[in-house]
């Protein structure tokens, strides 16, 4: 007996020795040359980055592969609980290889050959992952023993949470659907939080086979197949009977996803790019699954790009006609022609169509397709010639005087015929157009929140298509005018008041041996004698501003232009207060910004926070510190007090004497188109030498916004244009519609400001019944007691009489001359 025991034992012995030989063999054979695992370790998928407006629409997708990467975290616990039931229940307690599971699909699948069903696998998730990114999907029992050895690799040099990240984000799970996150939306249209039991139970019944649990092909499969996903929940006790009853009895419904819904903003989006590219590199930005959370106000944005192409066209309209788009050769197919006609960029909305006939009564017209349609005369009568320095030619008197058969010419849809003074006249047929243009003018648009710096909504440019070039961010001009309001807060800073008298009367400057005198001049090239500092800036007085600027100092206006960030650096030269020095409308209206915020800096910024691919805030352009505001919920205590640690740049009385002054340029002086919003609004107008550029900048008391109007290659923009009739227009229609519906606000006085009842042309205390009365804003100390000192300056030429009629030609042959 002991032999027969002692025979079984050292036969059992070698059976032993002989599979462990073996195993070890074939692990050493198929081990050599495999992929390195450890890169496992550090892997991370590309994962798009996605750039979201403020109120959390799409804006922008960068990326090589659009995937989207959730980390383990971050997924709700049933969808993680209902793969691990269905897929692998052992998952955390194996070593890569589930021993009891290759033995229960050994019998299994013994059972299954005698009955001719499929055989069932024992795969572990770790095992899933060492094919999914290391290994093919070749059938063979060689890649299963290689997929064997990997996994115990990998489950020694990873953790289990990362190797189910891995998974869950990897694992195709049909309807071009590569992870969980993407399969919610493609079968469900949900997120991941969003899932039912019963969904994620589908999702989780799909790894093994797609194809054969297709929700609609193979209807009856699927449900099933999800029902015993839904069991396995309850059998490992991660859902209750009723939980579990409730999920089987719910039906399958794949809901199609939705088109993702995007905010078109182009300009802010390149801005957001670069400045992302700047910040990250390139790797980051098209790899990284960066989620950036811009400060864009969509509805805002909508407004921006709506008046400023409506400003630039009625501008464009009012300089004439600069001919069709195209013109066809003689004898050529005229619908041949148009179907061929590749419309240029930029057409927002306008249809390209052909001219096929004319009669007295206005212009027949074809468009690609087929279409056909009519424009009456009075929709060409806007179309006189265009003239060198934007001027007229001769009235419209028939449509031949415009177009030819042939022409092929931009037109927009007409309902109605233009009435008298902008009004509707009567409607139109269908089918009639009006004639249209692509401006040539060029122009920008920003609004910006004057206390954070956040930029609700800018618009670089007529349209994005046509031209990329950013007007407000990488356009520098000269500002005009639009500059002043820093010359008279460094005036207001050196102790003068808004009701301090300056001589507006001729100013002659000798530049030196061989240069000509300087002799700026007012724009309206008359002379207004001792005007008040507020008059000074509210009627734009060039004479009175070099004067005061004199006075004051070019080292303290140009140090006040740098404090502001309107330039980096200034020359200390007295032209230079007429706004001969270049800068860009994002600037400026920064500028203007930190004046009605009371003096304190801002940095304009286009991104509120950055969060990387495991939702990490990594940027955020608020950094103050308010532990309060982190509070889970409300319990009655005290509104939490963020820190203001913005720099003060200049003293928040003197700040509110520009905004009052600037105010009183909306409501008398060259703003005064601004004054039909009918809230309080404060602002400048710019334009320089030769109407080259066109500026308005200005804010209500929590809006900021700037407005620019030239031709990309500066030219004049004709005679009589000024920011007073291009810009100041598109300002007010833009607050008009962002202040709708808004109560007014005043702007903010500070503590120490007193309001004194004036004489508006005097600047002295106003007497009882006296007329021209305003109130004027005085810090303490300064209030005018009745006495008043005339500044005249170094440049003053004496014996001239003030008549308020032209004085000469007034133009300088350098400097900045006529700014206004």
């Amino acid at each position: 007996m002991f032999r027969i025991l002692f025979t079984i034992f050292l036969l059992l012995s070698a059976v032993a020795v002989t599979g462990a030989a073996g195993t070890l063999y074939v692990f050493h054979q198929f081990g050599k040359g495999l992929p390195d695992y450890r890169q496992l370790a550090d892997y991370d998928p590309l994962v798009m980055t996605r750039i979201h407006a403020g109120d959390g629409r799409l804006l922008n997708e960068y990326a090589i592969e659009r995937r989207v990467f959730v980390p383990l975290n971050a997924m709700p616990g049933l969808v993680v609980q209902a793969f691990i039931a269905a897929e692998d229940k052992n998952f955390f307690e194996h070593p890569g290889i589930d021993v009891t599971g290759v033995a229960r699909a050994i019998v299994t699948n013994l059972k299954n050959i005698g009955r001719g069903r499929r055989l069932v696998g024992a795969s572990t998730i770790t095992q899933q992952v060492a094919k999914n990114f290391l290994l093919t999907n070749e059938v063979s029992w060689e890649r299963k023993v290689k997929e064997a050895i990997l996994a115990l690799r990998i489950e020694r040099a990873i953790s289990k949470e990362r190797i189910l990240e891995l998974y869950l984000n990897e694992i195709y799970l049909g309807f071009q659907a590569y992870g969980v996150a993407a399969a919610a939306l493609n079968y469900f249209d949900k997120s991941l939080d969003e899932l039912t039991i019963a969904e994620a139970s589908f999702l989780a019944a799909l790894p093994k086979a797609p194809n054969n649990y297709h929700p609609i092909k193979r209807r009856e499969a699927a449900i099933d197949r999800r029902n015993w996903v839904i069991g396995r929940l309850m059998e490992e006790g991660f859902i209750s009977p009723d939980q579990a009853e409730q999920a089987r009895a719910e039906s399958l419904v794949i809901r199609k996803r939705q088109e993702t819904q995007f905010v078109r903003a182009d300009y802010i989006a390149e801005e957001v790019r670069r400045e992302l590219l700047d910040l990250y590199g390139e790797d980051k930005l098209y790899k990284g699954g960066l989620s950036v959370r811009t400060t864009l106000d969509p509805r805002l944005q909508d407004m921006a790009d709506r008046v400023l192409r409506q400003g630039l066209e009625i501008y464009d309209r009012r300089h004439g006609w600069r001919g069709p788009l195209a013109k066809t050769p003689d004898g050529a197919n005229l619908y041949q022609a148009i179907n061929n006609f590749e419309p240029p960029k930029g057409m927002e909305g306008r249809i390209a169509a052909i001219v096929v006939q004319l009669d007295d009564a206005g212009v027949d017209v074809a468009m690609a397709g087929g279409d056909t349609g009519r424009i009456p005369l009075a929709e060409l009568t806007w179309a006189r010639a265009w003239k060198k320095h934007e001027k007229l030619g001769p009235k419209i008197t028939s449509p031949g005087d415009v177009l030819a058969v042939g022409d092929i010419v931009s037109i927009l849809p007409a309902t109605h015929a233009p009435g008298e003074e902008d009004a509707v006249g009567a409607p139109y047929p269908s089918g009639t157009f009006a004639l249209s243009q692509l401006p040539a003018v060029e122009g920008g648009l920003i609004a910006l929140d004057p206390h954070t710096g956040r930029v609700l909504a800018m618009s670089g440019g007529y349209s994005y298509e046509r031209s990329v070039f950013n007007r407000v961010t990488q356009a520098f001009r000269q500002p005009g005018s639009a500059f002043k309001p820093f010359v008279y807060l460094a005036a207001l800073e050196s102790g003068y008041t808004p009701s301090t008298l300056i001589l507006d009367a001729p100013f002659v400057i000798d530049q030196g041996p061989g240069l000509p005198k300087w002799r700026p001049a007012n724009y309206t090239k008359k002379f207004y004698g001792p005007s008040t500092m507020r008059l000074g800036i509210e009627k734009s007085r060039n004479l009175m501003t070099v004067r005061l600027a004199q006075a004051v100092g070019m080292d303290r206006v140009a140090e006040y232009a740098e404090r502001f960030g309107l330039v980096d650096e200034m020359p200390e030269q007295l032209a230079m207060a007429l706004g001969s020095g270049e800068t860009s409308l994002l600037r400026i209206t920064t500028a203007y910004a930190m004046l009605v915020n009371g003096g304190r800096r801002i940095t304009p910024t286009f991104i509120d926070r950055i969060q990387d691919r495991n939702g990490l805030t990594v940027f955020r352009h608020d950094v103050r510190e308010c532990p309060q505001c982190l509070a889970p919920y409300w319990t009655g205590q005290p509104v939490p007090q963020v820190p203001d640690n913005r720099e003060k740049l200049a003293d928040p009385g003197s700040a509110y004497q520009i905004v009052s002054m600037l105010d009183g340029v909306v409501k008398r002086g060259t703003g005064r188109r601004i004054r039909a919003v009918g809230k309080p609004l404060a602002g400048k107008t710019g334009t320089t030498n030769k109407q080259v550029d066109t500026w308005f900048v200005g804010f209500s008391p929590d809006l900021a916004v700037g407005v620019y109007v030239g031709f990309d290659n500066p030219r004049g923009l004709g005679l009589r244009e000024t920011g007073s009739s291009v810009t100041a227009p598109i300002f007010r229609d833009f607050m008009q519609a962002a202040l709708e519906g808004k109560p007014g606000i005043p702007f903010r006085i500070p503590p120490d400001i007193r309001l004194v009842r004036i004489n508006g042309s005097t600047g002295a205390p106003a007497q009882p019944g006296e007329k021209g009365v305003i109130l004027e804003a005085f810090k303490p100390g300064t209030v005018p007691t009745g006495e008043s000192k005339l500044l005249a300056g170094e440049g003053y030429t004496p014996g001239f009489t003030v008549t308020g009629q032209s004085a000469g030609n007034g133009a300088p042959s350098t400097g900045t001359g006529g700014l206004y």
